[in-house]
């Protein structure tokens, strides 16, 4: 999570710091359907790298945004999964897919 020193006073400024980036969202995107394995997570965003892709799975966990678990076996398992404060999240994904669905009718129609 946030350190609390660190939260931001304004609402929507705490909100950009956990999800202001374009992969967190599409990663948020890709988890509101269910648990998905890292190697599934790359493979539906497209031009994110490995890094790239771990970095942000590591800071969405340290926020409480996303749940890590990995199993015991060989080659080693690891889902990823939304905690209840991601999934929290959906509204405002929602509000955004509509959002884009509208502008884009918009662009349209102006062609």
């Amino acid at each position: 999570m946030l350190n609390k020193n660190k939260i931001p006073p304004c609402p929507v400024e705490t909100t950009l710091s956990l999800i202001g980036d374009k992969w967190k969202v599409l990663i948020i995107r890709d988890l509101l359907t269910g648990t998905k394995r890292f190697g599934e997570l790359r493979k539906s965003l497209t031009g994110i790298s490995q890094k790239v892709l771990t970095q942000h799975l590591r800071a969405m966990e340290e926020s409480g945004l996303v749940n890590r678990e990995v199993f015991a076996q060989v080659p080693p398992r690891v889902d990823y999964s939304l905690t209840e404060a991601g999934h929290s999240l959906k509204p405002i994904l929602n509000a955004i897919w509509q959002w884009g669905e509208e502008y884009k009718k918009k662009q349209e129609q102006s062609i």
